[in-house]
């Protein structure tokens, strides 16, 4: 069904049928739901520390289980962000957040796996790729240069993609 036909659809029904469809949305989807919950009560220091929790205990478990290192558990949540639309500013620290505890984590314990160094390379060109986009270069540019800088600290198999990315960056 196109836009169009949607449209043309939901104004034809009477205005008690679309509240029905709409409430039977938000019980049957959850990502209607959190979208909802999320317009009406836009508590993004919450959901930003939330996300912030969930990627440390990846990397510095809480339970004293070994740690899981997964990118893909901050993907989730940057993806979740950009879908409710929340602040550019708290994407932008969520992002960096993730590379920035890998690094934490990665200074205490070398690490052998090249799959972690090019997920953190990926992560690390999205939120320069991003900053820009946004035009917050001045706000989170000591960030990215200290993520740079830890890489060749640490000297990270790829340290010099992590500079020509920077490079660009500047």
């Amino acid at each position: 069904m196109s836009k169009r036909d949607l449209k043309k659809y939901l104004s034809s029904l009477p205005k008690e049928e679309l509240e029905e469809q709409l409430l039977a949305l938000y019980d049957k989807f959850s990502e209607v739901k959190a979208y909802y919950d999320f317009v009406f009560n836009p508590k993004e220091e919450k959901l930003e520390q939330e996300a912030k929790v969930k990627i440390s205990n990846e990397y510095f478990p809480i339970k004293g289980k070994r740690p899981k290192l997964r990118r893909s558990t901050a993907q989730k949540y940057i993806k979740h962000f950009l879908s409710l639309g929340v602040d550019p500013y708290i994407v932008a620290d969520v992002m960096l957040y993730n590379i920035e505890i890998a690094q934490t984590y990665s200074a205490k314990r070398e690490l052998k796996y090249s799959s972690f160094y090019k997920s953190m390379y990926n992560s690390y060109k999205q939120v320069v790729e991003y900053v820009a986009a946004n035009g917050m270069n001045s706000n989170f540019e000591a960030r990215i240069k200290g993520i740079y800088e830890q890489s060749f600290k640490q000297k990270w198999e790829n340290m010099k993609e992590f500079e020509r990315i920077f490079d660009n960056f500047e």
